[in-house]
């Protein structure tokens, strides 16, 4: 019965579209079956009751999100008059439904995307059949005007952009010399390092069902384009998988959304690389394809980048800053793990090579080295040779797989024992017979049966496909990085000194000055300077015990396992060379040739520091001693010598990499300072690095949401200084945004082009725009107008954080099981400057707020319009559609400001202020819906629009898909926050009247926490 509803009530909507073609109306189609089976899902688990009430809270607002004309106070009374399991009930309901429409939404990507990547294709290979006609025609010189248009191009451009088949025939247009394009492929290095901070609140469990149902949903796609291409209107198939959905989702309501306990670092780490095992294992070969593809069909004679042109890496395990829970075990076993995942993934490929390659000896030839290789072999495991000799005797290829088969077996479980502490002493001392040490052994061994099936003429793509694999993940799936705050290290620089008595006075009484001079001469002596004995607190031989263990995860795991590490809030000069005198205890520096094996990545990331960051770098560069450790020892310094040697070990060499932090320089100062600051940071660090011939290797670190610097990577990329990439970028991706990136193969693949395309774009086609020296003027005073007018209410208002801590979830948001680090730095007073910038991001998102990413941005424009209203509004016109920075701080506004919802919010501020609090509040408030509307009404001149995203119609259309919805769930949350804060407040007075607990009523309110994370795509 159900399948005949609901496959009545979808077919009028197919009667309207061609399933395959690329209209809303098939996304339409897809969310009127996914909300049809909600529906009766719910119907049948709770009955009638549930699913009026829902339609009930659904019709609060319009479809736009707005509040209708009915009463508010008729609102509260329905809302407040539920019974505790209505309300969870409900708040489950509406974070379901979002959970279900975000599948379909990423479904209807991933289908977008191949069949606009066809297109592509399709015109790329018209325009260059077109150009070789015309090529004789051509000057061979670029115009100015077509350069331009080229570099931040048109509307079409944009819209086409960010696939290699798109971007390889505009260079191919534009006369870009090859040999600038083959410079560059050969340095491209793309980094994206996934991160797991407290912001992604959906358990694994969560996770696991979502991509069963986005399975289900392609298996429909394929089975109406079977019936459909048949001429039929329905077919068993089609049903059966409809059915299959059904079961899938009532199996989903009854499983608890939250997290039972709070999830340890190893659990982060779970999540986190499940990508690997999922997705990005087998998809990551595709972008190599693709790249050469389109390179070959523009480009013949240029060589493709090397396969490892995109890499990972990770936080999970290695980022200790403000978590105490990550320690060096923690560490070892995170390496354990990776190691043991990526071992899984070539054991099962081992398999299926085993049954393609079945060539026999009768009718075909091998080499020498092959069965010179397979005596070896013999020799070394002849357990295996009495075992399979027999059935692959005229089987070469299927016997050489399996002696590779039983050498993965015991790496892994060597591996699986390391990790236990009881063991580890014995295996890293004496190591078993016929394991593989390194990834490359694993990956020579392949590559000897490519050469022989090659040199018979013969090619297989799934060994192609594995060695891939080996030369991109080794045996350590991706680079651990190392963070730690500085302090950490200067605290312990000060305990040893203290203790050695080797200072006149304690380290942290002298001056940078005297810090350095002292560090340097250290750095200079091989003399220990920590003691055997290690008579210190917890902390301190922590710290120490840390980079012992970088040292010992590189001697088991090689150098690639961990080669960055990471100094958050760096100030000053000392505090990088504090970490290069630990390094240089545990091992990891040698003073006599100052040869290292560790990067040191300062991280500069309020905007004091990003403004003097050049100043310490160039400092640092000043120091023989650093200078030689990035070229790779003393020896590379002088170029005569240089030649006669090998290469370093880190490669490549002369390479400082520079983190630059949005999240802790937007909470400083605001979305538009930090973003200018972080501009021109980047600008003066890279003439910093010129003069001692060194490349820069930028990192960002972007959060998910816009109030951290996320938002689409390829404008953020394309939006960089010129000149700051040149074919190197390093990006974080944060724990939330991994399932809408990386969850399918598509959807990945795409992500990783699009970045891979802004790369290679914005080093090769610089616009030159931000050297203007008139328009940085103008950001200038913008950022710093800007600046004053966010630091005014945040730290200056003397209400403000008692109107954040009031009208914002963010005393629950603390209570949430998401994640093993906590909320806050430091503990100690509740302010502002002890909050880490996620859950500070995370609240205002939660109350429709999102105050941190455009927060003073409408003042700044408004005072520099009305200098010149007319002159001023058409320059800030002309900066939007000519300079790429500026169109991306706009863009990022504008997106942000379409999901502020002030009705919603003042609801916040009217109902969880105290009555003695709500005069103050609602001053704040009121200054906030002015910087609101002022803000909201320049955007909207300088983009020449009606309204918000109407120049972006799907990304209009994903906001308002949600918003007809998540009010009430806002509503509701209102309503929860409410009664658990009025339970508290009579816990505190020593009298409770209520009928229900502190833990029920702290349960409703995540659940609706959780909901609205879901409902806005967006969390911190």
């Amino acid at each position: 019965m159900l399948l005949v509803m609901l496959l009545e009530s979808l077919q009028s909507t197919v009667e309207e579209v061609n399933i395959f073609s690329t209209s809303d109306l098939f996304l339409r189609q897809r969310l009127k079956l996914v909300e049809s089976l909600w529906e009766s899902v719910l119907k049948a688990e709770c009955g009638q009751e549930l699913v009026d009430l829902l339609e009930k809270l659904r019709k609060i607002c319009s479809p736009e999100g707005q509040v209708t004309d009915k009463p508010k106070t008729s609102i509260n009374e329905l809302i407040e008059g539920l019974e505790l399991n209505e309300a969870i009930r409900a708040a489950r309901a509406f974070a379901l439904y979002f959970q279900l429409i975000n599948i379909v939404e990423q479904h209807y990507e991933q289908r977008d995307q191949q069949l606009n990547r066809r297109a592509t294709y399709q015109e790329s290979e018209k325009a260059r059949n077109n150009h070789a006609k015309e090529e004789n025609k051509a000057n061979g010189s670029v115009g100015a005007d077509l350069l331009e248009k080229a570099l931040v191009g048109g509307t079409e451009n944009q819209e086409k952009g960010g696939t290699f088949h798109w971007l390889f025939p505009q260079l191919k247009r534009l006369n870009v010399p090859p040999q600038q394009i083959q410079r560059l492929l050969e340095q491209l290095d793309i980094r994206l390092v996934f991160t797991a901070h407290p912001t992604e609140i959906v358990r694994h469990t969560i996770r696991l069902k979502q991509r069963r149902i986005a399975t289900l949903l392609r298996r429909l796609d394929y089975a109406e384009e079977s019936f459909r291409g048949m001429g039929l209107s329905s077919s068993w198939e089609a049903e059966s998988i409809i059915e299959q959905l059904n079961e899938e989702i009532r199996l989903w309501w009854r499983t608890d959304e939250l997290h039972q306990f709070k999830p340890s670092v190893l659990d982060e780490v779970d999540y986190t690389l499940h990508y690997f095992d999922e997705v990005l294992c087998d998809a990551l070969p595709q972008l190599s394809q693709r790249l050469q593809q389109a390179l070959k069909a523009n480009f013949p004679r240029i060589k493709p980048p090397h396969n490892t042109f995109c890499r990972f890496g990770s936080w999970v395990g290695g980022d200790r800053d403000g978590n105490p829970f990550v320690t060096p075990e923690v560490t070892w076993r995170t390496a354990c793990y990776q190691r043991n995942l990526i071992l899984e993934k070539y054991l099962a490929a081992i398999e299926d090579l085993t049954e393609i390659l079945s060539s026999s000896l009768h009718w075909s030839n091998v080499s020498q080295d092959l069965l010179d290789s397979l005596e070896r072999d013999r020799v070394a495991m002849p357990e295996i040779y009495d075992e399979l000799a027999i059935r692959y005797r005229q089987e070469p290829y299927r016997l050489k797989l399996a002696y590779i088969e039983k050498r993965l077996e015991t790496t892994r479980d060597r591996n699986n024992h390391l990790a236990n502490p009881e063991k580890r002493q014995i295996l890293t001392e004496e190591t078993p017979p016929n394991i593989y040490h390194s990834g490359e052994e694993f990956e020579a061994e392949l590559q000897l049966i490519k050469r022989n099936l090659e040199e018979t003429g013969l090619k297989c793509q799934a060994l192609e496909n594995l060695i891939f694999q080996a030369q991109m993940f080794g045996f350590t799936l991706t680079q651990l990085d190392f963070r730690q705050e500085s302090s950490r290290h200067s605290e312990t620089i000060e305990v040893i000194a203290n203790y050695l008595n080797v200072l006149p006075r304690p380290y942290g009484e002298l001056s940078e000055t005297e810090k350095v001079n002292w560090l340097v001469g250290e750095l200079q002596t091989r003399r220990p300077l920590i003691p055997m004995e290690m008579p210190f607190d917890e902390k301190t031989i922590e710290t120490i015990e840390t980079m012992r263990m970088l040292r010992y995860l590189q001697q088991e795991f090689g150098v690639e396992i961990c080669q960055t590490y990471i100094i958050s809030m760096t100030n000053d000069v000392s505090d990088v060379l504090e970490v290069l005198l630990l390094a240089k205890e545990a091992g990891l520096y040698d003073p006599g040739t100052s040869t290292t094996t560790i990067r040191i990545v300062p991280l500069f990331e309020t905007v004091d520091d990003l403004k003097r960051a050049p100043e310490i770098m160039d400092a640092l560069f000043k120091l023989t001693l650093y200078r030689a450790a990035l070229a790779g020892g003393y020896d590379y310094l002088d170029e005569a010598k240089k030649e006669q040697l090998p290469p370093p070990e880190l490669q490549p060499a002369n390479l400082q990499e520079i983190m630059v932090g949005y999240s802790d320089s937007n909470k400083d100062s605001g979305f538009l300072s930090s973003n200018w600051e972080i501009h021109k940071a980047q600008k003066s660090l890279q003439k910093v690095a010129e003069p001692y011939g060194l490349a820069l290797r930028l990192f960002h670190g972007r959060g998910g949401s816009v109030g951290r610097g996320g938002g689409p990577a390829y404008a953020a990329i394309l939006a960089q200084p010129t000149g700051t990439i040149n074919g190197r970028i390093k990006i974080t991706e944060q724990g939330e945004v991994l399932a809408s990136k990386y969850s399918l193969p598509e959807l990945a693949l795409y992500n990783l082009e699009t970045a891979t395309t802004a790369v290679i774009q914005a080093s090769l086609l610089g616009s030159g725009f931000d050297d203007i020296v008139p328009w940085n003027d103008i950001m200038e005073e913008l950022a710093s107008s800007a600046r004053k007018a966010y630091r005014s209410l945040i730290y200056e208002q003397p209400d403000f954080l008692d109107f954040f801590l009031s009208v914002t979830p963010i005393p629950e948001i603390s209570q949430l099981q998401i994640s093993s680090r906590p909320a806050r730095r430091k503990s100690g007073k509740k302010d502002l400057s002890t909050l880490r910038a996620i859950p500070w991001v995370f609240s205002w998102t939660q109350s429709r707020f999102l105050l941190p990413a455009w927060y003073g941005v409408g003042t700044a424009l408004e005072s520099f319009l009305q200098q010149e209203p007319n002159e001023n509004l058409k320059l800030l016109r002309y900066f939007y559609l000519k300079w790429p920075f500026f169109k991306m701080v706009i863009s990022k506004v504008e997106m942000t400001l379409s999901k502020v919802d002030l009705q919603i919010a003042h609801h916040y501020v009217k109902e969880l202020s105290q009555p003695e609090d709500i005069e103050r509040f609602n001053k704040v408030f009121e200054r906030i819906s002015q910087e609101y509307h002022r803000t909201r009404d320049i955007i909207l001149s300088i983009n020449e629009q009606p309204k918000l995203l109407e120049g972006d119609a799907g990304l209009q259309r994903s906001v308002q898909l949600r918003n007809g919805t998540i009010v009430p769930l806002g509503f509701l949350q209102v309503s929860l926050l409410k009664r658990l804060r009025q339970y508290t407040r009579q816990a505190e007075s020593g009298v409770i009247h209520f009928r229900y607990s502190k833990e029920e009523l702290l349960r409703g309110a995540l659940l609706t926490i959780n909901g609205i994370a879901a409902g806005m795509r967006n969390t911190g």
